[in-house]
């Protein structure tokens, strides 16, 4: 919605000046980026990630460990499509240069200092046993887990097989991500207490008592929204979900109680969150703390879960999104009942398209999402649903009590919560201990503890692409280049989400619906097969020499 608005605005913006238009700048970028994204889409796969450390070490697990930009550390890896920067950490030409700054600290530290430790010098939960960077589950001998031979015919948890399979074991980037997905989570608390808290309270008395901005007294023009248009959508929805819940408990699972233990929630950590998300376009994820608390108090059924962490997490995330949105509107001075408007008609279109396509998806391509039975380089193996069928596992199937409670092998895990809490304050007593010193409260917590928040689905390679491109862009050319990056920054990032997204449409429904393919070297993927290779002694896995 915000690109979109971004995007309006600059076709409609009339140019007094002799500089190159907004919109003429956008459509080039465009075409440019529509033109390119051919190459590594469907000529020339591999420039989505050269991992030349690979090519040169062939035969060495560690060198392609370290190398390898999907199933690695990414050391030395490139990429030359931007999809691979934009998708799943959004395009990095619109976050602030200190909000990178802290991601990439956090990044760095976890990566390359955590990570290195724990695998090789340490051996941390017998870590060699398992791939460096992987998001499936183990058992304590390296095979993949058979998660199927642990449900019963009600999508249960078998406790009698399950112990016969033995306990869920994770790759050591696995399990410290959750760690640090609890140090995010409680250290967004916290910072917004100690740093935001008190600006809460008067911006809140001063709602109260009336004061405005000038931008809300011009918004005064327009019609404001019916405080009714709200609560009979939050009528009817909660009705739906509750009804769906109450008469299809079989397949849903989740009792009535669970959707509004998972609204209040939402409501709680919305105003948090949302400052985060305002101070650095940095959202931290609500999602592990919903499976974590639910599957505590509900164990055994994953689809409950599920249901929850969606009622939780993602009506929270699209709370934020919808705030976001109306703050851009607010500010371009777009009638409110115009953005409740299209908001609302997109989400019942994206929605019911969304369901139309997943479903078409599902029953039209061949071991769509089985990553080991996809070919190497494939478009369909679904990372990000990946993670999400390993979390519904691992909080709702098996829950956190036989993973990181008494019965696991991760309970320290739970330590971080407390690192987390304690950290913003620490921050917030050296800030005021020295005042001068005005880099000090820029060190942000929530964004740096949470930079891996979204690995895994996504990579190494992600993340050094977006934190080059980003900062390229934030230091350097805005930096030396201002008023070229105040123009056309924002149009800049939005024409090459466009170009690619164009593309790949056209790729899909012209070429890939027809299974028209070429085969050849450079769409083999990276070239990486032993990325993923255990390297303990007298683990055996396919595909992977052992360590004898």
């Amino acid at each position: 919605m915000q690109k979109l608005l971004l995007v309006c605005r600059a076709l409609h913006e009339k140019d007094n000046d002799h500089r190159m238009s907004r919109a003429k700048f956008f459509f080039i970028a465009l075409v440019c980026s529509f033109s390119w994204y051919v190459i590594p889409g469907y000529f020339f796969t591999t420039l989505t990630s050269i991992s030349w450390v690979c090519w040169v070490f062939s035969k060495s697990v560690t060198a392609q460990q370290i190398g390898s930009g999907m199933k690695g550390l990414g050391v030395g890896a490139v990429t030359l499509d931007w999809s691979a920067v934009a998708s799943f950490l959004f395009s990095p030409l619109i976050s602030p240069f200190f909000a990178i700054v802290n991601v990439f600290v956090g990044y760095a530290l976890i990566v390359y200092t955590v990570i290195p430790i724990a695998y090789w010098g340490l051996d941390v939960y017998n870590a060699k046993r398992f791939p460096i960077f992987s998001s499936h589950l183990f058992t304590a001998e390296g095979q993949k887990y058979n998660i199927s031979a642990i449900v019963n015919d009600k999508f249960e948890l078998d406790v009698v097989k399950y112990g016969e399979q033995g306990r869920i074991h994770l790759s050591v980037f696995f399990a410290l991500t959750y760690g640090f997905g609890f140090a995010t989570i409680a250290s967004t608390l916290s910072h917004v207490a100690c740093f935001y808290g008190r600006e809460i309270m008067e911006r809140y008395r001063a709602s109260s008592k009336g004061k405005e901005d000038i931008h809300t007294r011009l918004m005064k023009r327009y019609k404001d929204i019916p405080s009714w248009w709200f609560y009979v959508l939050l009528a009817v929805t909660l009705a739906v979900s509750l009804a769906l819940c109450i008469f299809l408990n079989d397949q849903i699972q989740m009792p009535w109680w669970g959707l509004l233990f998972a609204g209040a929630l939402a409501f709680v950590f919305t105003l948090p969150i949302s400052i985060i998300t305002a101070t650095t376009n940095q959202t931290p994820g609500l999602n592990i703390i919903t499976e974590y608390v639910f599957g505590l108090i509900y164990p055994g059924r994953p689809i409950a879960n599920v249901c929850f962490k969606t009622y939780g997490y993602i009506s929270m995330a699209q709370a934020v999104s919808f705030l976001s949105d109306f703050k851009l509107g607010h500010y371009m001075k777009i009638p409110p009942r115009s953005m409740f408007l299209v908001q609302f008609i997109g989400t019942m279109l994206a929605g019911t398209i969304n369901i139309g396509v997943a479903w078409w998806l599902l029953n039209s391509i061949k071991n769509i999402c089985h990553d080991d039975l996809l070919p190497e380089g494939s478009p369909w193996t679904c990372p990000g649903d990946r993670v999400f069928f390993d979390a519904s596992v691992i909080w709702g199937l098996v829950g956190p009590k036989k993973i990181f409670g008494s019965e696991g092998n991760y309970s320290v895990m739970n330590w971080f919560f407390l690192g987390g809490a304690v950290g913003p304050i620490i921050v917030w007593l050296l800030h005021k201990a020295f005042p001068k010193q005005s880099w000090i409260p820029l060190i942000n917590l929530p964004v740096l503890l949470g930079a891996t928040g979204m690995m895994p689905p996504a990579t190494p390679l992600n993340y050094n692409a977006w934190i080059f491109f980003g900062t390229v862009f934030n230091f350097f050319v805005f930096r030396y280049r201002k008023k070229w990056w105040q123009r056309y920054n924002y149009v800049l990032s939005a024409a090459l989400d466009t170009g690619v997204a164009f593309m790949t449409v056209l790729l899909y429904f012209s070429l890939s619906l027809e299974n028209r393919s070429i085969t050849w070297w450079g769409n083999d993927g990276e070239h990486c097969p032993l990325a993923s290779c255990p390297t303990a002694k007298g683990i055996s896995v396919p595909g992977c020499p052992t360590n004898l």
